[in-house]
């Protein structure tokens, strides 16, 4: 190769060079600005922002850039949607026994919602609104069938946007509901005075004649003990120490004057003691019920109450008096049967045993007791033998007994019936053996000795 043409190439590969550094130094020219002294980081960035912003000749490129302009939002402007979805959210909760429904509007957590005239539409049928304001409406006088009902706006309240609809029953079903739980009320709810008026008719009627002792000579039912809140706080180890072999314990009532159905304060403590002390136990409820929808939501309140428990005893109504101004008090033999029997067919289609508890005079003049013979007879009378001379499967024969382990006076109870305390009655089974013939003059021996 000749020097002419040498010189040309190594003069091109120069060129070369120097435009390959002009370009990276171009293309860094912020660094090597920096390098040399003559800007400074802050400088830099100002520019970048300032070029970003007005690439293309127009503001706005930035995306971020409405976040720093205080005339972007309105201040005046209203979220109707969000205003609307403000306050207390609530649901329907809806159930029926036969041609009628009955309404409650719960929270979020399942409590009744108070205080507050919600009104619901049903479909076809009209407006209802709850004057009371305790949350719960009830309709009766219903055809059977479908119905769609709507819970109406509510100022403070979000309602659900959506028709609910609801099957209404012609025949009475005898089966527990499934609201139940929502019209248990405690004693703070209401006046107990005024509504715990079960008045002790086999107490009224005694001849002084009773015997008060823990048994009877030569008798072989079971000695137990029936309680309630009157019987304040009980020493559950020193009762099965004392030799009581099974208890009946209160888990509650409907009020005498309002009819809410009332759970006995002393309930979970007494049932749970006396278990736990090895005592058997069953449960009774006192009724007020005046027609065959109120006796079958008492069932089902008492359900619930020992669903979670083992009862070896029967499930028994308490069929008495509330003082002669109770809401059941006025009611005939014949009404008074029919709301009993809705009670004990709703117990018995859950799995339990189940009876009745009065006093004799109860007995033979407000209560047909001939219609009850499938049930247990729970006999209150106080005489040192019984006079009642139908049959009955347990003996209350005296409401003045001492115990050890409990402070107040309390019920004693003869039992005749044969307990297999290793079943689980809850579960369905059962172990009773029939009925028990009462002689009167002698106290009665039971149709199985235990």
């Amino acid at each position: 190769m000749d020097s002419k043409k040498m010189r040309r190439m190594l003069f091109a590969m120069v060129v070369m060079f120097v435009v390959l550094v002009a370009v990276i130094g171009i293309t860094n020219l912020d660094t090597v600005m920096r390098k040399l002294g003559f800007t400074t980081d802050e400088q830099i960035e100002e520019t970048a922002v300032i070029e970003e912003d007005t690439i293309g000749g127009q503001r706005g490129n930035d995306l971020s850039a409405f976040l720093y302009d205080e005339t972007f939002f309105d201040p005046e402007v209203k979220f109707k949607s969000i205003e609307s979805y403000s306050g207390r959210r609530v649901f329907l909760v809806m159930s029926s026994v036969a041609k009628d429904l009955r309404i409650m509007i719960v929270d979020s957590i399942g409590r009744l919602v108070t205080g507050a005239p919600f009104t619901i539409r049903i479909q076809g049928v009209g407006e209802y609104t709850d004057s009371d304001e305790d949350g719960i409406i009830y309709i009766d006088g219903l055809r059977a069938g479908e119905y769609s009902v709507l819970l109406e706006e509510t100022e403070g309240y979000i309602v659900p946007n959506t028709i609910t609809t609801i099957q209404v029953r012609q025949e009475i079903e005898y089966r527990v509901l499934d609201d139940i739980e929502y019209l248990i009320l405690t004693e703070d709810d209401i006046d107990p005075e005024k509504e715990d008026k079960a008045v002790n008719g086999a107490a009224q009627v005694a001849d002084g004649s009773e015997n008060t002792e823990l048994g009877f000579e030569g008798g072989n039912g079971l000695l137990g003990i029936d309680v309630s809140k009157w019987n304040k706080d009980i020493d559950w180890e020193k009762v099965k120490e004392a030799g009581i072999e099974f208890a009946i314990i209160r888990c509650g009532y409907r009020g005498a004057s309002g009819g809410a159905l009332v759970l006995d304060p002393m309930y979970e403590k007494n049932i749970e003691g006396a278990i736990e002390a090895g005592i058997p136990v069953g449960v009774y409820f006192f009724t007020q019920a005046i027609d065959e929808v109120e006796a079958i939501e008492e069932a089902s309140m008492v359900i619930r109450l020992i669903e979670d428990y083992d009862v070896d005893y029967p499930v028994f109504l308490d069929s008495e008096s509330a003082g002669g101004d109770g809401r059941a008090d006025k009611l005939d033999a014949e009404e008074r049967l029919r709301y009993h029997k809705a009670f004990l067919e709703t117990i018995a289609s859950a799995g339990y045993e189940t009876g009745v508890y009065a006093s004799k005079n109860w007995f033979n003049d407000r209560l047909d007791v001939t219609q009850l013979s499938q049930y247990k007879i729970w006999l209150a009378e106080y005489a040192d033998a019984p006079t009642y001379d139908k049959y009955y499967d347990m003996w209350q024969y005296t409401s003045k007994g001492t115990v050890d382990g409990i402070e107040t006076r309390v019920d004693l109870n003869l039992s005749f019936m044969n307990i297999d305390t290793s079943i689980n009655h809850a579960k369905g089974a059962a172990g009773y053996s029939g009925i028990i013939d009462g002689d009167s003059g002698n106290v009665p021996t039971g149709s199985g000795e235990e």
